[in-house]
């Protein structure tokens, strides 16, 4: 039995603010999201991915102290009314995607607020939840920057861990943007399994507090993927939301990444554009039976000091 499966990762363009003259709203992205999947379709794709909160401008880029106007850009259901139309999709064509969304759920009369991605198979159906884990930036508003990045106000830390689901014929895991520059996240879902692993990110070309790592945002970003593809054996898509958007330019540079590390398939556009692979998943066993055998190689007592408390 085959242990292919042709990934499309769609990236996005920028996505304006609801309240500036473009009206972007959520519909507009959702359209542009269901011409990407046309697009797959076409290709032979089975899977799409993609990137970090896709229905919306990147948001904690802006402090906001009223929480209605805060809560606007978070979904109280998946799927809604007008994030339908991705699901209707997936049915009609028989793929499946990865979705990257800010949540909000009431538990207990409090509302919580994740950082979150879904896995939707090819019948529409969601199969998988992961909510983002490493939160990057600061928790108060910091008028010195040009803007901000208030993941660490607007969101909790994921609660979910990292998990792996069956689907598309192979063992398939889910991160989230930051999640991707530490190497816990491919780790632990190498241990568990994972081949694919999908991640979709925004991430500022410019980073106010060392802007004299501006020139390596694109090293970096590629650095840790393929680093973390080749050290655990996995297929990993990461896909961005790029271009200029708000008046902050967002790091294109979306990619798909075999397991020995090599790049196969990049965007070479900041815009909307899909790029394909046909990914053979049975090539994790080139890494994981030799170069990095876990059984044969790891040694976890050694490791310690990585699952002590964080200090202070």
């Amino acid at each position: 039995m085959s242990r292919k499966v042709i990934v499309g990762a769609a990236q996005l363009g920028p996505i304006a603010r609801q309240e500036t003259r473009r009206q972007e709203t959520r519909r507009q992205a959702v359209a542009r999201m269901i011409a990407l999947m046309r697009q797959a379709h076409a290709r032979g794709v089975q899977l799409v991915v993609f990137p970090e909160l896709a229905l919306t401008t990147f948001f904690p880029r802006w402090y906001f102290d009223d929480p209605a106007e805060l809560d606007a850009f978070f979904e109280r259901e998946m799927p809604g009314p007008e994030t339908r139309p991705l699901f209707d999709t997936a049915r009609e064509l028989g793929i499946g995607f990865y979705l990257g969304y800010a949540e909000l759920v009431w538990e207990a009369g409090q509302a919580r607020h994740f950082n979150t991605s879904i896995l939707v198979d090819g019948r529409g159906d969601i199969v998988g939840k992961y909510r983002k884990v490493h939160l990057p930036g600061h928790h108060e508003h910091e008028p010195w920057r040009p803007f901000q990045h208030l993941e660490k106000r607007y969101f909790e830390p994921g609660d979910l861990g990292f998990g792996t689901w069956q689907a598309f014929g192979g063992t398939m895991g889910m991160a989230l943007c930051n999640d991707r520059r530490w190497p816990e996240t491919y780790r632990m879902l190498a241990l568990q399994g994972t081949e694919l692993m999908m991640l979709g990110y925004n991430t500022p070309i410019h980073y106010p507090p060392v802007p004299a790592h501006d020139h390596l945002q694109g090293f970096h970003n590629h650095l840790c993927m393929q680093a973390g593809a080749y050290q655990n054996g996995m297929w990993v898509v990461g896909v961005a939301k790029a271009g200029r958007e708000e008046g902050c330019d967002l790091l294109g540079q979306s990619c798909i990444i075999a397991p020995t590390g090599e790049i196969v398939a990049m965007a070479d556009t900041l815009e909307d554009e899909l790029i394909t692979h046909e990914c053979d998943l049975d090539r994790t066993r080139e890494i994981r039976e030799h170069i990095f055998n876990f059984a044969l190689h790891r040694r976890p007592e050694t490791y310690g000091l990585i699952t002590q408390p964080t200090p202070g």
